[in-house]
């Protein structure tokens, strides 16, 4: 079956069906993380806070307490279920695309493998492994850099003029 470059193939509806989808998605993806940066856990202090709480600082602006094991469960089965759906259906799209095997490789592999490592560091963080934040904090950028990049492909290549691809 020939799928690579199908992309640039489909009829201009179709193709405005998809452009339209992923900016939607983009839309809630970003603003994921604008909540993100609203609750300071941008940095790695930050991410220790927000989960394990800061009761005690008596300096603290905004006093925060340790998250259950129940919210915590809640935070991390809904991610994950979430934004593994967000990439598998991403993913599929980059397959559509003409570029490097290689490449859709990791759009597709890795994105899914951050969400593991940046939701699965996240509950071992809270459950006392402190340096886990480090981990939550690269896997998430290199999952954000992912989803931005297969994001811009997928729709630069959807305003692409039609192409008969052999």
């Amino acid at each position: 079956m020939g799928y690579d470059g199908l992309l640039l193939t489909l009829p201009k509806g179709i193709k405005w069906f998809v452009a339209t989808f992923v900016l939607v998605l983009s839309i809630g993806f970003y603003t994921g993380l604008l909540f993100v940066s609203e609750t300071s856990t941008t940095s790695p202090h930050g991410i220790v806070e927000n989960y394990l709480g800061n009761e005690n600082d008596e300096q603290a602006e905004v006093m925060k307490f340790k998250k259950g094991k129940r919210e915590m469960l809640t935070i991390i089965h809904t991610h994950i279920l979430s934004m593994s759906l967000i990439f598998f259906l991403l993913g599929g799209l980059v397959w559509l695309t003409k570029i490097p095997y290689k490449l859709k490789m990791f759009l597709t592999i890795e994105p899914l493998l951050s969400v593991i490592l940046t939701f699965g560091g996240i509950y071992l963080l809270w459950s006392g492994l402190l340096w886990m934040k480090y981990v939550v904090i690269l896997s998430g950028i290199v999952m954000t850099i992912s989803y931005s990049i297969a994001a811009f492909l997928v729709v630069y290549q959807l305003c692409k003029k039609r192409v008969i691809v052999n």
